[in-house]
């Protein structure tokens, strides 16, 4: 069904961390134990990293001291600490793993659920929403969001963790070790922590920017490969190539950027650990020389290690600090997008209709897309079970705004619209749409077997209908003729026209079997022979059925019960064809304009 054109406008992006991180955390409450487990083996993991270089440094005094003792080495308490450090990094790998495992379950359990989540809250969007948004860009918060927000539990957390517990870990045993170097290392972390805030907010306006440009160019390749046949027809080739690469070139510069300097980082702390090494050497060595202390070269080797750890920390808590800004925008679109006005609830709603008549009555209707155009202007119809009706017009008229309107995925600004006398504002907007069957101008055919595109959710239909159906449409020789008849797969490798499609369509509508029908301009992009193919198939569909035409071609719907004419949102003229073509008025202009260019 043709929506009014879509607005692209660019969305909100993090402007508050801590609202979009805390929506976040609460999102991940029922995960909280099994997050809290893995983060406690993550800690333990860390513990055993932290330990490791004090026994190191004992075993470097206990060979340094035995070179000048007559004892010599002792070889057995070199021993026994080397056994304990293998115990100590084989508990540290498997606690790593056991949080790995965790983690990862987490994760994918978090983003299945918001995938989830997000499917259903599409199904309970109204149709404004979309008609304001860029599809791409709402395809990119399923995808590319909840994959950002995905990595940063995967990864991002438990590095979190795991370097601030090593920083802490890291500063008790240096400080209990030697507090004259621990001193020294330490002097290196405002200078670290500089750094950090420095480029931290420098990048995060490329990373809300980068964001941003990844939904714009979802957005663009989304619209032209949807109408690749349009964009080919018209050589437009070149333009929409132009176009992608304007937003791949944003998209470039602000990712460039962003990374650029998240990658800064890593080598300025390794740069910032580097100075505290070789401060704690100069420092070591002088202690050493003036205590004149042989052993305390074991503690010198000890500090070695913690400096090249301590600067490990500092700068994966300056990485994941750009992380989590990604993330805070990429749980801010999400967020917003699941958190979006949804359709009224109808729960409650007690009318439900079984079978109808078919009656339609349109009572002083009043509708706009938008509070500053109004598309119907107080439109007014009666319309008795079984008749055909027909709805013409020029473009923009509102033809097809009425049919939105009859199918409640829009409600009225004012007036009312009633089935059997029953307004479908008491009706659920499942119920309405059970009672029409559709027929489009887009004629929409999915992957799969001609038997799924006809039943398309219609339970317990058997072959045999199917072929009755497909008969009745003119389509079963089409079919028969096919390797695998209606288990033929429609794909890039199948070939069928425009026409053919059309009437599978048709057929599934008489497969739906609805009480009443809406063929909106059916016929409209096939050629006069097959035109005439759907025309009869159409007849067959109608018959009995309270039917709602959207005619392009005028000459089909000569037989309609009732002809509405529709101009600027108001019917100016109704009746039959005989009775519009007596008038004289704006129909019989108009179906003689077009009879006459048909016969140019």
């Amino acid at each position: 069904m043709p929506r009014p054109n879509q607005m692209h406008k660019s969305l909100p992006k993090a402007q508050n961390f801590g609202k979009s991180m805390g929506k976040l955390i609460g999102f991940l409450k029922p995960y909280l134990l099994a997050t809290v487990v893995a983060l406690l083996f993550a800690v333990a993991s860390t513990v055993f990293n932290i330990i490791a270089p004090d026994l190191i440094g004992q075993i470097t005094t206990i060979v340094t001291e035995g070179l000048f003792l007559p004892t010599g080495i002792d070889l057995g308490a070199i021993a026994k600490i080397g056994t304990t450090l293998i115990i100590m990094y084989g508990c540290c790998a498997v606690f790593g793993y056991i949080q790995g495992w965790i983690m990862t379950t987490v994760t994918q359990r978090v983003c299945n659920k918001l995938r989830t989540q997000i499917s259903q809250k599409i199904n309970k969007l109204p149709l404004r929403y979309f008609d304001t948004r860029n599809i791409g860009d709402v395809l990119s918060r399923v995808t590319n969001d909840v994959d950002t927000i995905g990595q940063t539990l995967n990864q991002s957390l438990s590095q979190m963790v795991t370097s601030v517990t090593m920083l802490i870990g890291l500063l008790i045993m240096m400080f209990a070790t030697s507090w004259q170097l621990a001193l020294v290392a330490v002097a290196t972390v405002p200078l670290s922590m500089i750094l950090m805030l420095l480029i931290v907010g420098v990048s995060q306006k490329h990373f809300k920017a980068m964001q941003k440009n990844l939904g714009n160019i979802n957005g663009h390749i989304e619209e032209v490969f949807s109408n690749h046949t349009v964009v080919k027809a018209f050589n437009a080739e070149e333009k929409m190539t132009q176009k992608f690469d304007v937003y791949n070139q944003t998209l470039k510069q602000s990712g460039w950027k962003a990374q650029f300097l998240s990658g800064l980082m890593q080598p300025l702390m390794g740069f910032v650990g580097n100075l505290g090494f070789v401060g704690v050497c100069i420092v070591g060595g002088i202690i050493a020389i003036q205590n004149n202390d042989v052993g305390f070269i074991g503690v010198i080797s000890s500090f070695m290690i913690y400096i090249r750890q301590f600067g490990q920390p500092l700068g994966q808590i300056g990485q994941i600090t750009n992380t989590l800004q990604s993330t805070a925008a990429a749980s801010e679109r999400v967020f917003e997008f699941l958190e979006s006005d949804e359709m009224p609830d109808e729960s409650n709603f007690a009318t439900h209709f079984d079978t109808v008549r078919g009656d339609i009555e349109f009572k002083d209707v009043y509708f706009g897309y938008t509070a500053e155009k109004t598309v119907i202007k107080g439109f007014s119809a009666q319309i008795k079970a079984g008749q055909t009706v027909a709805i013409v017009g020029p473009t923009g008229a509102g033809k097809t705004t009425l049919v939105n309107l009859l199918m409640k995925f829009y409600q009225v600004n004012s007036g009312d619209i009633l089935i059997d006398g029953v307004s479908i504002s008491n009706l659920t907007r499942t119920n309405v749409h059970d009672l029409f069957g559709m027929v489009l101008q887009d004629t929409w055919l999915f992957e799969g077997t001609i038997r799924d595109n006809v039943v398309y959710g219609k339970q317990g239909v058997s072959d045999e209908v199917l072929w009755r159906v497909l008969k009745a449409t003119g389509m079963d020789h089409y079919v028969r003729t096919l390797p695998k008849g209606l288990d033929t797969v429609l794909d890039d490798k199948t070939t069928i026209s425009q026409g053919q499609r059309q009437l599978l369509t048709i057929a599934r509508a008489m497969i739906e079997n609805a009480p009443m029908l809406i063929l909106d301009e059916a016929t409209s992009s096939v050629d006069t022979r097959t035109e005439i193919l759907i025309q009869q198939a159409m007849d067959k569909l109608t018959q009995g059925r309270t039917s709602f035409i959207i005619a392009h071609r005028l000459s089909t719907i000569k037989n309609a019960d009732v002809i509405l004419v529709m101009k600027e949102g108001n019917v100016i003229e109704q009746g039959n064809h005989e009775t519009l073509m007596q008038q004289g008025g704006f129909y019989a202009d108009l179906y003689n304009s077009q009879f006459e260019n048909e016969e140019e």
